[in-house]
Formats: C-alpha cells, structure tokens, sequence
C-alpha cells in the first residue's frame, strides 16, 4: 500500500478532528486545491492594533541614523546654547553639569526602551507566524509531491504494463513466424 493511501486511510480511520487545527487547514486546502501560502505582512496587518503599530514606528525611527542625527543635534544645541548663556549671562536655565538636560534624557530612555521592547516582540510574533505560515506551505508541498510520486509510479507502472504487452504481443507473433518457417523447412 502507498504512503498516500496510507495516510487517507489512517485520516479515515482516526477522524480530522483528532489533527491540530494547522493540519486541518492544511487538508482543507489540498481538498478544495487552494493556495495556502498567506503573506505575513497582510496577515499582521489585520491583527495589529494602533498601540502596536504606533510601537513599529517609534521603534523604527528610534533605530534611524535620522533620529540619530536630530538628537545628536539637539544635544549639541542644548549644550552650546547653556554654555554660551552661561558665559554671556551669568547663568543659563540648565547650567553645567546639565543636570534638567540628564532628567530628559532619562526620560526619554525610559519611554524609548519598552516601546523598543514591544516592536521586539512584535517581530518575535512576526517570525513565529512566518515560521508557522511556511510549516504550512511545505506541509501541503510535501503532500502533494507525495500524490506527484504516487501518480507517477502509477503511469510509469501502467506504461511499463503496456510496453510488456505489446512485447508479448511481438514475441507470440515472432514464435508464429519462426513455427511457421520452421515447419514449412521440415515439411521440404
């Protein structure tokens, strides 16, 4: 018995709902003939709420060489303008050694790293989805190049079947001649 009537024959004899719900998708799409393969963008998009999206963003920029950039500026900007209040006014509204300038920068560190640590987690279900979406689309490519092999054996066999008839055929025909031949030779 083949690999393919096998596993039929065990789905028949153990029900489809005994399959994980992965599994169960899967055989839908090979019964109805379906494309399974989703795209994970899409997929999460329809998931995503605006915190998490609004997280993506942040994340993003915060990760940019323009954020990097702005910051740096801004940090050199707060620091030459105290210093030049500082030398020119007698005093700025963050003298050295920029201690308001220390509170926002911890601030915005303390803000910053749980909307990092959401966008993370975010990716981490990303891939387990992808991870889970690609199990499903090698699940079913396997399936079917199982059915591919099993049609195949079948042609090849009922080819082979006719080739081996067809040179029986020749062979019985071939025994005629040379019976013939040959009794036609004894009886001279």
């Amino acid at each position: 018995m083949d690999e393919v009537t096998q596993l039929a024959r065990q789905l028949l004899d153990s029900g489809v709902t005994k399959l994980s719900e992965r599994e169960q998708r899967v055989i839908l799409h090979i019964a109805k003939h379906s494309h399974i393969a989703q795209d994970v963008n899409s997929v999460l998009a329809e998931q995503q709420t605006l915190g998490e999206r609004l997280a993506d963003r942040v994340a993003r920029f915060g990760g940019s060489w323009t954020f990097i950039t702005i910051f740096t500026g801004m940090l050199i900007a707060w620091v030459v303008v105290n210093s030049l209040a500082l030398a020119s006014f007698g005093g700025g509204f963050d003298p050295y050694p920029y201690i308001f300038l220390n509170l926002i920068l911890s601030m915005v560190a303390a803000l910053q790293a749980p909307v990092i640590l959401m966008s993370q987690n975010r990716q981490a279900t990303r891939d387990r989805l992808a991870a889970s979406l690609d199990y499903e689309v090698n699940l079913k490519a396997e399936v079917e190049i199982m059915a591919l092999h099993d049609k195949f054996d079948r042609i090849r066999g009922e080819h082979l079947e006719g080739l081996l008839h067809d040179q029986t055929q020749r062979i019985e025909e071939l025994d005629k001649l040379v019976r013939a031949a040959l009794a036609k030779l004894l009886s001279s």
